[in-house]
């Protein structure tokens, strides 16, 4: 893969350099802020790009805030937010466009180097990964006429699970319930959300999405 990595603390940007070097992937570009990051995305169109929240000037939310402008410029550019906090001003805005291929990971739970890689490749094939903890924080933000008022506790935990990232098959086994049981929880998750006659996995995405922007 083709990778685009901003962070503007030098040995950590150092240090993702040589990890996806060393996994086989391509870093085309290396920056340390947001301008930049557009700019890099806009030149090179990688095939998924690695994003610090906090970069120069403010260190505040100035890279979320450029992962979503990179989206607005390259429809659809696959983008993998790492932070070590939890921020929701812009996270809404970056999965607004549903069009998948996000991730939003809290540094401090990348410890693993097979599940980062993983999210990465996930993320740069269109798919969604989000940090449980990023799931919670911006569901405190549901409003009161959520839509997932109509699901059970039992499909919302369902759902839940799917914007962890897991398969059916995972969801099975931590809920300890049938694959079949799964998949009937994630039918009814689609009718409830009146999401019909679509492409499944494009539908766990916008299941996923409604579920957080509720």
């Amino acid at each position: 893969m083709r990778v685009v990595i901003a962070d503007d603390a030098v040995l950590l940007r150092e240090g993702l350099i040589r990890l996806v070097e060393e996994n086989g992937h391509t870093v085309v570009a290396a920056v340390g802020d947001g301008p930049a990051l557009v700019e890099a995305i806009k030149e090179h169109r990688p095939d998924v790009s690695i994003v610090d929240v906090r970069m120069p000037p403010s260190h505040t939310d100035e890279g979320l805030r450029a992962a979503v402008e990179a989206r607005t410029a390259v429809p659809g550019s696959p983008i993998l937010v790492l932070s070590q906090y939890v921020e929701v001003s812009y996270a809404d805005d970056l999965l607004a466009d549903r069009r998948g291929a996000v991730g939003y990971l809290l540094k401090d739970r990348v410890s693993l180097v097979g599940d980062f890689l993983d999210a990465l490749d996930r993320v740069a094939g269109g798919g969604t990964v989000l940090d449980p903890e990023v799931v919670a924080q911006l569901l405190v933000r549901r409003r009161r006429d959520d839509p997932m008022r109509s699901l059970t506790p039992r499909e919302r935990e369902v759902l839940s699970r799917m914007a962890e990232g897991m398969s059916n098959t995972a969801i099975a086994r931590t809920l300890v319930v049938t694959d079949g049981a799964v998949e009937k929880h994630v039918r009814n998750i689609f009718t409830k959300l009146s999401l019909h006659q679509d492409e499944e996995q494009h539908r766990r995405v916008l299941a996923v999405l409604a579920y957080l922007q509720a």
